[in-house]
């Protein structure tokens, strides 16, 4: 079932729990998603980024994504992540994307706003939802009190964003980063300031770079030849505390990955002479979609397809 992410997470937030947003970069990683979301009854996104668009190609990403959408007995949406510009926002959008999201968070502020709100202008008429981005992702455990306020979400900010623009959901920055070297020391985000902000904005919010690197990937892909020991997460507790204050969308890309590389890496190890495609990535396929399902239950979207 194709839907919208402003359908999943407008029910989200009013309800306290979140939609997992999973990247995905090829067959293995599509389907992993897709059966989790059906085995454990969960709404799910489908996350796509240009990069990927670049490597599998936009009509072939898009067509295996719609096909699961289409034919899955749970909601999914298809969901362009991180738009880099207005042109891919709409070639997404005329591919059959249903949310696309334009990422102006390096942009000024005026120059971010106008970004948007061309591009709310064209997906909104298509029905498809649109998110943004304001302030930018950046682990801020070391950082000065000035430092940290230029780089994450100003609550009064974000509400004039979202009035003016237009804009279903909205990504924010509260602390957390890309990758899998999030911070050098214990994890912490400003949970103060997405309070004021949840007061504030009345629609569904984001949080990206939110994979909690679980200790079990990373000693596995460390076993078969992987250099991941210093890799640091946020904490799911952590997680759950946004969840409660708003943040309807929790976006996980690292988490995959290392699942994929750490199943890829002990196959090759413990069968050197394996060629077949399917026996190398079968087992990742499944790595991967355990660790989607852990999200579904630690987000609370289990059972609420």
């Amino acid at each position: 079932m194709l839907v919208t992410n402003k359908e999943l997470m407008v029910p989200a937030r009013k309800n306290g729990y979140a939609i997992p947003a999973l990247n995905v970069q090829n067959l293995e990683s599509l389907t992993a998603v897709a059966q989790a979301a059906v085995e454990e009854k969960s709404p799910v996104i489908i996350a796509i980024s240009p990069s990927v668009l670049k490597y599998a190609g936009l009509p072939y990403i898009v067509g295996m994504a719609k096909t699961a959408a289409q034919s899955a007995t749970v909601p999914m949406s298809i969901h362009l992540d991180h738009g880099e510009d207005f042109e891919t926002a709409a070639k997404c959008v005329e591919a059959g994307f249903t949310s696309v999201m334009i990422d102006g968070s390096f942009l000024k502020l005026e120059e971010n706003i106008a970004l948007t709100k061309k591009v709310v202008a064209m997906a909104h008429p298509k029905g498809v939802s649109v998110e943004a981005e304001l302030g930018r992702l950046a682990g801020v455990e070391e950082r000065s009190v000035e430092e940290k306020d230029a780089i994450l979400t100003d609550p009064e900010t974000a509400k004039d964003f979202v009035e003016e623009t237009g804009v279903d959901t909205l990504a924010v920055a509260i602390g957390t980063s890309h990758g899998a070297y999030k911070f050098k020391s214990e994890a912490k985000l400003d949970i103060e300031r997405l309070k004021v902000i949840s007061q504030k904005v009345q629609i569904p919010l984001v949080l990206h770079g939110a994979s909690s690197v679980p200790q079990w990937l990373i000693e596995k892909a460390d076993k078969y030849g992987a250099q991941l020991s210093n890799a640091k997460g946020i904490p799911e507790t952590e997680i759950k505390k946004a969840i409660s204050l708003g943040i309807a969308k929790v976006n996980v890309d690292t988490d995959l990955r290392l699942a994929f590389t750490g199943s890829v890496r002990e196959v090759l190890t413990n069968s050197p002479k394996e060629f077949d495609p399917r026996k190398i990535l079968g087992p990742a396929r499944e790595t991967m979609k355990q660790v989607a399902k852990s999200k579904m239950q630690l987000f609370g979207s289990a059972g609420k397809a």
